[in-house]
């Protein structure tokens, strides 16, 4: 019995055990997180409307519309205090940085930042910025399984998973979607599907889900009526609506970078006070059309019921376009899911209705479309088909639905890469130089400098050396290849094996070793990129290629051979290959 105890005692410092027990943990309370989160932004939503809820677009015809124009006015100036003296960049974080702490960071998030962001976004999205609360929340909820990590001492691996544990109960939480959230976890954040990671996110989704239905109840984020296809028109018009919605993803994700560039052009006002002008366009704006406040859920869901002409669904479209890139461009916090639900909605209504004059009655209802335009958008635009087609197929539950979401979802998803558009969270990473799409590896490749992979094993000499020392040193070099330096040691060019046969053919000629040399074909530079290096190689074939300080002093600092440079790839993706098999 002591053996028995001793062992299970030993336990406490098996890593995987304290993974699974730190999953069930990160479960626990990143939903309390996700559902403090959730009350933040009823609370100011009642400070700064007078009333609470999700149904913003029917209350705020009822209230003053003073109050509404200058709530988010309001909102602004908290949000832009916030930026001013306590988030340190100036700017909320979200998925976006989770995907980079994932990839660069070994998962590691700055915790005071992340609340900070979280409380900010809540107060954005109270004040009815038109956002999203589902990115805040995945951040929050990375933010938190990233402080277990550290706590912990777990390898980068390891923590890598606690990352996605986090950001899979948020989703979770967020749509009462468990699948959903494991998959959108590795999808997005990780970037693989590997085994050992699976097991704990699985366990941090499904006790985050339970936690959450036990609060705020079994019931989704919306309520879909019982549609079914009318005829074979239907797979024609939700061809095109992949199509559409692919358009509008791309235009969507062009308005948000737009506004970005927008602000930043305004140089009367400083930065931190762009909340402010921002909010008080979005209250004008919603004083006619108070559907765009906020996450817009009920809207979205009206639409999903066909309750929205088509002028007033085409309008909504290019104003929630508007105000969300508007908002994001402003410094208020959020994400885009809520977003591209509601403009995917809308679009997929508007594409009914237009069907349903063409060929009446003998298609579906244009809110059956909705559904269907809801996930291609969304997939779309967070570059996350999978993760959003399984976050619309808990929303609904009807597999012949989830067939036709599928088939809009991939169109959309595959058009909008097709045009050289990036997902919204990457499009914001390669704003600030991480280029992430290819993985770890990929970025790896693309930022580490050749002067990291460069070899000093090789033979110089000098330019006026005779000939028979060139016949000397050329035995003794490593490479078969002589590196020529000219005055102050400035690289001039290099003899190999085939310009120095060509020198022996014309020997009564030749007096110094500068009459031998050739030119290389390439020269590469120390801070040029190993990706650039392996590029120049393959276009030249040659097997090295000298590496020279910058182009001014010209002085040679080394070699990077062919090899090295393949063999520096080859470790980082067999390091990833390893984490991704849990070795």
């Amino acid at each position: 019995m002591s053996t028995f105890f001793s062992k299970l005692w030993g336990l406490r410092r098996n890593q995987q055990v304290i993974l699974y027990t730190a999953a069930v943990a990160i479960g626990i309370v990143v939903a309390y997180g996700a559902i403090a989160f959730r009350e933040l932004i009823d609370f100011t939503q009642i400070l700064a409307f007078g009333f609470g809820g999700e149904n913003v677009a029917t209350q705020a015809q009822s209230a003053p519309w003073w109050r509404i124009m200058l709530a988010p006015v309001a909102g602004g100036l908290v949000v832009a205090l916030m930026l001013r003296f306590i988030l340190k960049d100036r700017r909320a974080m979200g998925i976006a940085e989770t995907i980079e702490a994932s990839a660069l960071n070994n998962a590691r998030m700055p915790f005071t930042q992340g609340l900070a962001t979280a409380t900010m976004s809540a107060v954005s999205l109270g004040a009815g910025a038109s956002t999203g609360r589902e990115g805040p929340i995945v951040h929050l909820g990375a933010t938190l399984a990233s402080w277990f990590g550290e706590r912990l001492g777990l390898t980068p691996a390891l923590s890598r998973t606690l990352l996605g544990c986090g950001v899979a109960t948020a989703v979770a939480a967020s749509f009462n979607a468990p699948i959903a959230g494991v998959f959108f976890a590795m999808e997005v954040v990780l970037g693989h599907y590997a085994i050992h990671a699976f097991a704990p996110i699985v366990m941090a989704s499904v006790v985050g889900t339970i936690i959450t239905r036990a609060h705020l109840g079994n019931y989704p984020a919306f309520i879909i009526p019982d549609y079914s296809f009318a005829s074979g028109w239907d797979i024609p018009i939700i061809l095109v609506l992949g199509v559409v919605c692919a358009f509008v993803s791309v235009g969507f994700l062009r308005a948000c970078l737009m506004g970005r560039d927008l602000f930043a052009r305004i140089h009367q006002v400083p930065a931190w006070l762009h909340p402010i002008l921002g909010g008080l366009v979005l209250g004008i704006v919603a004083l006619a059309f108070p559907e765009i406040l906020g996450v817009g859920y009920e809207a979205t869901d009206k639409a999903l019921h066909g309750g929205f002409t088509l002028t007033l669904l085409l309008l909504l479209l290019v104003l929630k376009i508007a105000m969300t890139s508007l908002s994001l461009g402003a410094g208020f916090g959020g994400g885009v899911f809520s977003p591209a639900l509601f403009i995917g909605a809308m679009t997929g209504g508007a594409i009914g209705l237009i069907a349903g004059w063409i060929v009446p009655a003998t298609i579906a209802s244009h809110g059956l479309f909705a559904i269907i335009g809801m996930g291609a958008v969304a997939g779309a635009v967070l570059g996350a088909p999978i993760s959003t087609f399984l976050i619309v197929f808990e929303l609904v539950g009807d597999y012949q639905l989830s067939i036709a979401i599928m088939v809009a979802t991939m169109i959309a998803s595959i058009i909008t890469r097709q045009m050289g558009v990036l997902s919204f969270f990457h499009a914001q990473l390669e704003s600030r130089g991480l280029k992430l799409r290819g993985g770890r590896a990929r970025h790896i490749v693309q930022t580490m400098q050749v002067g990291d992979v460069i070899t000093t094993n090789y033979r110089t000499i000098d330019e006026s050396e005779a000939m028979d020392q060139v016949r000397i040193r050329m035995t003794l070099s490593p490479n078969g290849m002589l590196m020529v330096l000219g005055d102050d040691s400035q690289f001039l060019g290099l003899i190999t094996p085939y310009s120095l046969s060509a020198a022996v053919d014309n020997e009564a000629t030749l007096v110094s070793a500068a009459d031998a040399m050739q030119q290389p074909s390439r020269v590469l530079f120390q801070d040029d990129k190993l990706q650039q290096g392996l590029g120049a190689m393959d276009v030249t074939q040659e097997e090295y290629l000298p590496v020279l300080d910058n182009a001014e002093d010209n002085q040679l600092v080394g070699v990077l051979l062919h090899r090295d440079a393949l063999a520096a790839y080859n470790r980082v993706l067999l390091e990833e290959r390893e984490e991704e098999r849990g070795e």
